[in-house]
């Protein structure tokens, strides 16, 4: 049976924020730029990923899609 390519993309947003506790504001926005923002700093990302494999001869499924959503999900959204 023929390898077949399923390639499913997921969108998030993290923040993170760079600071030294120990320094002021205007130190730490000197340092860091906008990294230092007390609310912090986002940025989007998008994650692609590829699974290979032989069809399922009976649903034709390589795997099931919503389940490797589920898994990416948990997966990059937990620290």
């Amino acid at each position: 049976m023929p390898q077949v390519h399923i390639t499913r993309r997921e969108r998030f947003a993290a923040s993170h924020r760079l600071a030294r506790p120990d320094w002021s504001d205007a130190k730490n926005l000197e340092v860091f730029g906008k990294c230092s923002n007390p609310n912090g700093h986002g940025h989007n990302y998008e994650l692609w990923v590829t699974v290979k494999g032989e069809q399922d001869p009976e649903t034709s499924f390589v795997t099931d899609l919503s389940q490797l959503s589920h898994h990416q999900r948990a997966r990059h959204r937990s620290p």
